[in-house]
């Protein structure tokens, strides 16, 4: 029994390995899954601390015993039944099924990921681009928001970067779970966005399965509490105007929802705008055609590849060319008052009447959204030079112009909708050098500006952006905004209160 035993080396290091995976297993894991577990639970008591609107319990749940919530809950097991009755389906292939679309949907929350990594990285992100506006924010009727109502940020989509905009403007009050579209569905986009608290959403999947697995999650969601962001418009805006909405989403928040129960749902409506899309010109050529819609590669590099040059231009001392990012929070509609004042309650609604009690819904969020859109110089010189498109202008003639604008708005008693920079010196001066940086307006031989024709896209692309704003102005009787009457002096101009 003492004389040595011969083992093969491959057998030795088996055993080694076997030895090394039990101590990790036993001792090294389980003390750095306590590390980890304490330090990510220090954190999310810090982030209560400061957050207005604070982390929900259901945020914070483990990702395996949501998706089983949902894959098991009883109206998502009748949709089964019926989809299994309809189609000859097996039911263990249509548990399969929805446990397949529950795993899709439900995000893998990481509070360390959200407030030590994206918030930092959108941080970075937009001050890199744009100076950020706040433009307008209805103090008083969001600070008046009930802590037990769940809350739901509905906003115009004009571009990728709304995502990271919002969230910025955002960081100090909530962390947001965005409804994001199956672009976003690659590597490495996909785990990041599953952390920060994003669920994903097919838009044109009309299987009723699908359907009624996602519609469970975002009813589960609004009654967790969890604070959730979506784009009624369902998809990025084409021509630059806001788009007609599409009831989807809040019509599965509204369809389980019921009026005189103790949770209200308040919409606060947010409208962004920029003197500069990121993806203007792949938007303005799948609107003509032609190109087909982008891919989520070719999207991502033309993000980096603007960021690199904006990056350039700063190491290199050149004007940043990118202008101002803006965005304005309104007053929260109750889904309750909504509700209440046309008697109705969506619960026991026929599905038709329900679902145009939705789409109006959707409708006057929509025309709230469009309210507080903030007004930036680029948009608003885009909207000066379309109305007559073959005008020469002089530079005084744009300054009275823009004068005249803020005169108009400000003569309308409200506070929508706001121009962040109503100096027409100021704000000309920004728009003009990023027109022109574009090739979007030429110079005239009398030092005068006219559109450039290939731009006429481009300019009626951000002039659309405002349209609604400023249909009825009266700026063309004004006789301020005539080039030969002489302009107000930069001193004289009117200004709004930010």
């Amino acid at each position: 029994m003492t004389e040595p035993v011969q083992v093969p080396y491959w057998l030795l290091l088996v055993m080694l390995l076997i030895t090394l995976w039990a101590v990790l297993a036993r001792l090294l894991i389980p003390t750095v899954r306590w590390f980890f577990r304490r330090r990510l639970s220090g954190l999310i008591e810090e982030v209560n601390r400061r957050l207005h609107l604070k982390l929900p319990t259901f945020s914070l749940t483990k990702r395996e015993v949501l998706i089983d919530r949902l894959a098991y809950d009883p109206r998502v097991l009748a949709a089964v039944r019926t989809y299994c009755e309809d189609n000859g389906t097996p039911w263990a292939v249509a548990l399969r099924r929805v446990d397949a679309y529950a795993r899709e949907i439900v995000p893998a929350f990481n509070a360390y990921v959200y407030f030590r990594l994206g918030n930092r990285l959108a941080r970075a992100i937009v001050r890199r681009f744009y100076q950020v506006r706040l433009a307008y924010r209805d103090e008083r009727g969001l600070a008046n928001i009930d802590p037990d109502a769940s809350i739901v940020f509905v906003m115009n989509h004009r571009s990728n970067m709304d995502y990271v905009l919002v969230a910025y403007l955002a960081e100090d009050q909530t962390a947001l779970s965005y409804a994001v579209g199956e672009w976003a569905r690659v590597w490495p986009l996909e785990p990041l966005v599953r952390a920060m608290g994003a669920y994903f959403v097919r838009r044109n999947d009309h299987n009723a399965l699908y359907r009624r697995v996602l519609e469970r999650y975002v009813q589960m969601a609004v009654d967790g509490g969890v604070v959730q962001a979506v784009f009624p418009e369902a998809g990025l805006s084409r021509d630059g105007a806001l788009r007609a909405p599409r009831a989807g989403l809040l019509d599965y928040m509204l369809r389980d929802f019921n009026p005189g129960g103790e949770r209200d749902i308040l919409f606060i409506p947010v409208g962004l705008t920029y003197d500069r899309v990121v993806e203007d010109q792949s938007l303005l050529a799948e609107a003509h055609g032609q190109i087909k819609r982008r891919s989520t590669v070719r999207a991502m590099g033309q993000g980096v590849m603007l960021l690199l040059r904006n990056v350039g231009n700063r190491l290199t001392g050149r004007a940043d060319t990118m202008g101002h990012a803006a965005a304005g929070f309104g007053t929260p509609v109750s889904a309750r008052a909504w509700c209440q004042a046309r008697n109705a309650d969506p619960r026991f609604l026929p599905p038709r009447e329900r679902l145009r009690l939705s789409r109006a819904f959707a409708g006057h969020v929509m025309e709230c959204i469009g309210e507080v859109t903030p007004i930036l110089p680029v948009p608003l010189l885009c909207w000066l030079l379309t109305r007559e498109p073959g005008r020469e202008w002089s530079r005084e003639a744009l300054d009275s112009a823009y004068a005249a604008v803020v005169r108009d708005l400000e003569s309308r008693g409200r506070a929508a909708p706001y121009i962040p920079i109503p100096d027409p010196s100021e704000g000309l001066d920004l728009a003009i050098a990023i027109l022109r940086e574009r090739n979007a307006i030429l110079e005239t031989d009398h030092g005068g500006f006219t559109p450039a024709e290939t731009a006429r896209p481009l300019l009626e692309y951000y002039a659309n952006s405002i349209e609604h704003l400023l249909r009825d102005s009266r700026v063309a009787d004004d006789p301020a905004a005539d080039p030969d009457v002489m302009p107000e002096s930069a001193a004289d101009a009117p200004r709004t209160n930010p």
